[in-house]
């Protein structure tokens, strides 16, 4: 495993605790991996947090840009963000987020597309039949992708 920067402004740090709420509870994040040509690649896009594994789940289709990229280099880095809120009086925004650094594999069993898929889905809605219709329209063409964090850090920060 690779050595990690501590943060530098340790006085602004989210507990594990709270990093894996936003990582749970917050819909979407960024992700980066590394692009053509040596550059940065980053989306915008929605991931499943597993808390029994730890793991971030991520779906989409299965060839461009990001699937590429993947295959040539698995390091990647995951970032989400709250919305942030303001005390009163400020105009100042304190924002929490958290910064995950890991490896992304391919998943390639069918039947773990499928269950990625439908949690995913509940996070944005509960209707059963949108979400099976969506589901049987387009799990073959899904591809999963799993991220094994290796360092996860958090913190507020406040804009100023």
């Amino acid at each position: 495993m690779a050595d990690f920067r501590k943060m530098r402004r340790a006085k602004q740090a989210l507990d594990q605790e709270e990093c894996i709420r936003l990582l749970t509870e917050e819909k979407r994040g960024v992700l980066s991996v590394i692009g053509d040509n040596g550059y940065p690649y980053c989306m915008p896009i929605n991931h499943l947090y597993d808390p029994v594994s730890g793991h971030i789940y991520f779906h989409g289709g299965k060839i461009g840009h990001r699937v590429d990229a993947v295959k040539a280099c698995d390091k990647a880095c995951f970032c989400v963000y709250d919305s942030g809120f303001k005390n009163e009086g400020e105009w100042a925004l304190n924002i929490k987020s958290v910064v995950v650094f890991g490896r992304l594999s391919f998943i390639d069993s069918h039947d773990e597309v499928l269950r990625i898929s439908r949690e995913l889905s509940c996070k944005f809605t509960s209707d059963e039949e949108y979400i099976a219709d969506e589901i049987k329209r387009f799990a073959d063409s899904t591809l999963c992708m799993e991220l094994v964090p290796e360092h996860i850090t958090g913190k507020q920060v406040k804009e100023a």
